[in-house]
């Protein structure tokens, strides 16, 4: 595997590069091992990310998911569609956020010094 940041070979399922440091969050995410999480999502999320994550889980649109979700709710009553959703959002853990959306040090103020004024 080569660290996108220096070009550099790594070892393959490395998290960082052991020559520059650099996360390597894309190759994490295509060799994670293990069955597919079902989570809410941190990135696609109206109200508690509850469809966003289901989208994410089965593959499809996450617009196409809250259509179905409200179909369902309707369908059902109201109560229980509103209860999973509820129950869906206390149970379920919410999905790490992608490393590239991490706060920058010189985003959170920590950069270059701004001249005083």
């Amino acid at each position: 595997m080569t660290c996108p940041n220096c070009q550099k070979e790594i070892v393959e399922y490395s998290n960082f590069c052991s020559y520059c440091g650099a996360r390597q969050a894309e190759a994490a995410a295509a060799n994670r091992l293990g069955p597919k999480r079902l989570m809410r999502s941190s990135t696609d999320s109206k109200i508690a990310g509850v469809c966003g994550g289901l989208a994410e889980y089965f593959g499809v649109d996450s617009g196409i998911m809250r259509i179905a979700m409200t179909l369902i709710t309707i369908a059902s009553g109201f109560v229980p569609g509103i209860l999973f959703y509820i129950v869906a959002w206390v149970i379920l853990p919410v999905a790490p956020a992608p490393y590239s959306q991490m706060v920058s040090p010189a985003a959170a103020g920590m950069g270059p010094a701004s001249p005083a004024h």
